[in-house]
């Protein structure tokens, strides 16, 4: 069955998806993250999924947490560059329960003044963990790189110093600025019928006041290549090429995210793995990402290898863009790999919860759910020459900043 859809007096969005499972998901996903933040906001977005569990009109923290860790079900959070989700995972009994937490914690929170210095600390670790780990770091340094003086290009978790300036009208102001009603979905899939999905959303959420963004999402600027070498107290080196490429709203992007999986996705039989480890044995992580966002795209290509190696690698993964860009590739290769990435997407959605966080994004962006079969069609229909376009188009060489760890 496909996913329903229901629209609140106030813009907020309800879909719903049924199934046959015991287990059920819901969602508050809202289109607001780390872009948005102003610049003396820096880790305001990540600041308030965290802060939001720590008290509300009607509970402290610890009832937060128990709410449905009591009955076996479970609570998290996330935050992007461009969304923040609250998240539940419940048996189909608890929906009801799960619906009232989640709205309770998105537009009832109280912030208390003490949990607020107390998670400035959770997060400085945090923070503190994340640069004991190089190989996460260097993808928020690179970011910053190509999107320099822009806050898309800025750590999720933000700095110490911007945490300790954080005061509760900081908090409210950012929600206020960016927690509207038309940029919101509530999204659910599980066994039970929409209309009363939909009764329990309009009790829950239907009493939020209106509140529409007014203003803009600040434009990017124009991407320059740059290349950046840090100094780093570590045995391996890390290194990050990558570059802009399409966004969400660009039919070009599914070329890409077919010249990505070919080049570095997630399979061992991806390209740089095959040149990179099991032919040279330059490196154990290798891979490339393509991640499309609302108005730009970041594509990357990482790895890391031993100091002596770095320039034997480099040259390797040059070698291997080169070849992408100039060979076309045969009718059997072009087949083996679009077969690959179905096949990746299709088992990607047998997980409920994968589903619905993919379906809540799609109603953001399209104002409509993914439909798979429409996917897989269009990846049917990119030719070798698409392939060849979009390498030349996207990542030339001359086009590739890097930054190196080392």
């Amino acid at each position: 069955m496909d996913f329903e859809l229901h629209t609140l007096h106030n813009g907020i969005r309800v879909a719903h998806r049924r199934t046959n499972s015991p287990v059920a998901y819901c969602c508050i996903m809202v289109n607001a993250g780390t872009r948005d933040e102003l610049d003396y906001e820096h880790g305001m977005a990540h600041f308030i999924e965290h802060v939001i569990f720590k008290g509300t009109k009607k509970r402290k923290a610890y009832h937060i947490m128990s709410r449905l860790e009591d009955v076996g079900g479970e609570l998290n959070a996330y935050t992007t560059k461009e969304e923040t989700v609250v998240h539940a995972t419940f048996l189909k009994g608890d929906y009801a329960r799960a619906v009232e937490l989640i709205s309770d914690i998105v537009f009832r929170s109280t912030f208390p003044e003490r949990e607020i210095v107390k998670e400035k600390d959770v997060i400085v670790d945090e923070i503190n963990s994340y640069r004991d780990s190089p190989s996460e770091l260097i993808f928020d340094d690179f970011e910053d790189l190509v999107y320099a003086g822009h806050s898309f290009g800025r750590n999720i978790l933000g700095t110490k110093r911007h945490l300790k300036s954080f005061t509760r009208k900081h908090i409210t102001d950012f929600i206020a600025r960016n927690y509207c009603t038309d940029q919101m979905i509530f999204c659910s899939v599980g066994d039970v019928l929409f209309s009363r999905v939909v009764k329990m959303a309009e009790r829950n959420l239907g009493w939020v006041a209106p509140n529409y963004r007014v203003i803009p999402r600040v434009s990017l600027p124009h991407y320059q290549p740059r290349t950046k070498t840090v100094s780093k107290s570590t045995y391996q080196t890390h290194c990050v090429m990558g570059t802009v490429a399409y966004d969400l709203q660009d039919p070009k992007r599914i070329s890409m995210y077919l010249l990505n999986n070919i080049l570095g996705g997630p399979g061992s039989n991806s390209r740089l793995n095959l040149a990179l480890r099991e032919k040279h044995g330059y490196a154990y992580n290798v891979e490339s990402n393509y991640t499309p966002y609302t108005d730009t795209g970041l594509f990357t290509i990482y790895f890391g290898t031993d100091k002596d190696n770095l320039e034997k690698a480099h040259g390797v993964v040059l070698k291997e863009i080169n070849r992408i860009r100039d060979q076309r590739l045969g009718v059997m290769q072009l087949s083996k790999a679009k077969r690959q990435l179905i096949g990746q997407m299709a088992i990607s959605a047998e997980s409920s919860e994968n589903l619905m966080l993919s379906a809540a994004k799609s109603y953001l962006v399209y104002s409509q759910p993914d439909d798979l079969s429409v996917l897989f069609r269009q990846i049917e229909n990119v030719s070798a020459s698409d392939i060849m376009s979009v390498a030349n188009e996207v990542i030339a060489p001359s086009l590739l900043s890097t930054l190196i760890f080392r």
